[in-house]
């Protein structure tokens, strides 16, 4: 006998969250062009060298050793030693490995974040433009995403703490801040994380602390932190990951930072969800962080250089609008005459061979903007520019 399901009828017994979960707009382009013949591919927010063998060969040692089993649910003591350690030398100041708990991803961080503060019925603020994957996550727990139109000038994005003040209602339990921001470039200053902070405490609300890209800032070492004035008993939790600075993006490996008091809630959460990080995949995130500084500075210079290249090469065109981003590794600008965004980012993939993501596929306030990822070698981030260039001359 043969059974014929009707998906749709399966589909409607699913929970709505599940079924409101949005696709990715960055992802309908990667596939749309992903087998293209010589192709530039600047969609997905990563450079394009791979983990440096130093790294990866860490992980080759330790699986060799015989490191295949289940390990501790909240990181390898080593490693949680090791991330303390990069912060102490980041921040100028000491920190306990009871603050740290590995991750299978900061895709990954994020939902142990909104697992502890975001449930059905619950707010969360996120400014927008933003990285679409914090807000999916909370509508997927149930949780009601209130975005905060972030504005384009003169002197490029900024957040208007007011109107972000003013969202708040009984049921904001959080706010999210990605600075330096994907895919604005929008980086937050030490007023305005003071500003942020002081809210957050006058209504017992959770920051979640997105800073990831805080190695990608070009006025400095690094971009301002809450971390540079919040006290011990702060409600933030930090998220962050090893696949940008160390190159290891397939690698799915991050970290959330809470209070200690925190980590049994902490741990449960990454059980029953990965139940930890294999051994051998921290080994490397191990050497990556204690031997690794040299690479992350190279790969900061790459981006600096990227950054220069592409803003100066669409500048000339007269039909670009754009300020060169504070932070992160993307820029994130406007055609004269392009509104169709989602299109356009089909068209460049036929007509220009390149790949971008379209600025609708980062929420609100996206509308009309592509993001370039300039994390790229020189050359290529020049033809890319080249192509782009004369696509718009056509």
């Amino acid at each position: 006998m043969t059974i014929h399901s009707d998906t749709s009828t399966l589909a409607s017994s699913l929970r709505p969250e599940a079924l409101s979960a949005p696709e990715s707009g960055i992802v309908e382009v990667m596939n749309y062009g992903r087998m293209r013949p010589g192709l530039i591919p600047l969609w997905a927010g990563e450079g394009d060298e791979p983990t440096p063998a130093f790294i990866a060969e860490a992980a080759t040692r330790a699986l060799a050793a015989g490191e295949t089993f289940y390990t501790y649910q909240r990181g390898l003591p080593d490693l949680r030693q090791a991330l303390a350690d990069y912060h102490q030398r980041l921040f100028g100041k000491m920190f306990s490995p009871e603050q740290f708990f590995v991750t299978g991803s900061g895709m990954q961080a994020i939902q142990v974040a909104l697992g502890m503060t975001v449930g059905a019925g619950d707010e969360i603020l996120i400014p927008s433009p933003a990285w679409p994957n914090a807000a999916a996550a909370a509508g997927v727990n149930g949780g009601k995403v209130r975005f905060i139109p972030m504005t384009f000038g003169n002197t490029g994005w900024q957040l208007d703490l007011e109107k972000l003040f003013a969202a708040r209602t009984d049921r904001t339990r959080a706010i999210f801040i990605n600075s330096p921001s994907n895919p604005t470039g929008w980086t937050a200053t030490a007023d305005e994380l003071r500003a942020i902070l002081a809210f957050a405490r006058q209504h017992g609300l959770w920051i979640i602390a997105d800073e990831i890209y805080t190695r990608f800032y070009y006025a400095g070492a690094r971009a301002p932190s809450f971390l540079d004035i919040m006290e011990e008993d702060d409600k933030i939790l930090f998220v962050n990951t090893f696949s940008k600075n160390w190159s290891m993006t397939g690698w799915r490996m991050g970290w959330i930072m809470a209070p200690p008091r925190l980590g049994q809630v902490v741990e449960n959460l990454i059980q029953y969800a990965t139940s930890g990080v294999a051994a051998f995949m921290q080994r490397a995130g191990i050497v990556a962080l204690t031997h690794g500084e040299p690479y992350v500075e190279h790969v900061i210079d790459r981006a600096r250089r990227g950054r220069a290249i592409v803003c100066d090469g669409l500048a000339s065109t007269g039909r670009v609008r754009f300020t060169p981003p504070d932070g992160a590794f993307y820029l994130f600008f406007s055609i004269d005459g392009e509104k169709d965004v989602r299109q356009l980012g089909l068209r460049l993939v036929d007509e220009a061979n390149i790949g971008m993501a379209p600025g609708t596929a980062f929420g609100p306030g996206g509308e009309g903007y592509m993001r370039f990822c300039f994390l790229r070698r020189e050359d290529l981030v020049e033809e890319a520019v080249f192509r782009l260039v004369a696509w718009l001359k056509r």
